[in-house]
């Protein structure tokens, strides 16, 4: 006969994940130094100390976030990458749509306004930031521009400029969420903003096609 648990471990199972969500979402409304550890026990309804039992620093719970929200999706993304058959435009399309459903959509969005805004004060946390989410995602994007290079489907570019030309409307949009468009509003809805964006880039690497010949992006 299987155990059944009790309600009270399941409870206690489900508390680190808690936790991390209300961290998330104070660090998004707070900022990092405006986010106390008391503040994110209250939200999760828990006491501090229970919070210490999981997380030993405020340090600590912000690379869990990182850790628990965001890897598992750049992971995923990675495996799209692998398994993916379609042509790189396809591809490039998948992955910064994927992207907004998975982080930009939600309160994950706000990490990289976040890092923008305290990396200076915090440079441990900016390194681990670095290199567990911006140095994968620039793989997946490397990988997915190389691919269309190789296959002639896009013209020979610089990958690593045009991996930052690409993003760096993306990590606008964000940001835009999370500053301005707070008190301004949005100016484009953000799907529309995407597919346009997406339009632009492939034109501009689509390979030059022989005379007589028409490549289309869509």
């Amino acid at each position: 006969m299987e155990a059944v648990s009790h309600p009270r471990q399941r409870r206690k199972e489900a508390r680190p994940a808690e936790l991390m969500a209300a961290a998330l979402e104070l660090f998004v409304e707070k900022g990092f130094v405006g986010t106390r550890l008391e503040d994110v026990a209250a939200r999760a309804g828990v006491s501090k100390g229970t919070l210490y039992l999981y997380f030993d620093s405020k340090e600590a719970l912000f690379k869990a976030v990182i850790q628990e929200g965001i890897v598992p999706i750049l992971e995923q993304g990675a495996g799209l990458v692998d398994g993916f058959k379609g042509s790189a435009a396809d591809l490039l399309r998948a992955l910064i749509n994927e992207w907004w459903q998975r982080i930009g959509s939600t309160h994950l969005a706000g990490v990289p306004k976040l890092m923008i805004s305290e990396a200076g004060n915090f440079p441990e946390l900016a390194i681990y930031y670095h290199d567990t989410v911006i140095t994968r995602g620039r793989e997946l994007m490397r990988r997915t521009l190389q691919r269309g290079i190789d296959a002639g489907e896009f013209r020979a570019v610089d990958v690593e400029t045009a991996i930052d030309v690409i993003f760096a409307p993306v990590l606008m949009l964000l940001i835009w969420r999370y500053s301005l468009g707070a008190c301004c509003g949005v100016a484009h809805d953000p799907q529309d903003y995407l597919d346009t964006h997406l339009d632009l880039a492939l034109r501009g690497l689509a390979a030059p096609v022989a005379s007589g010949k028409r490549r289309t992006t869509k």
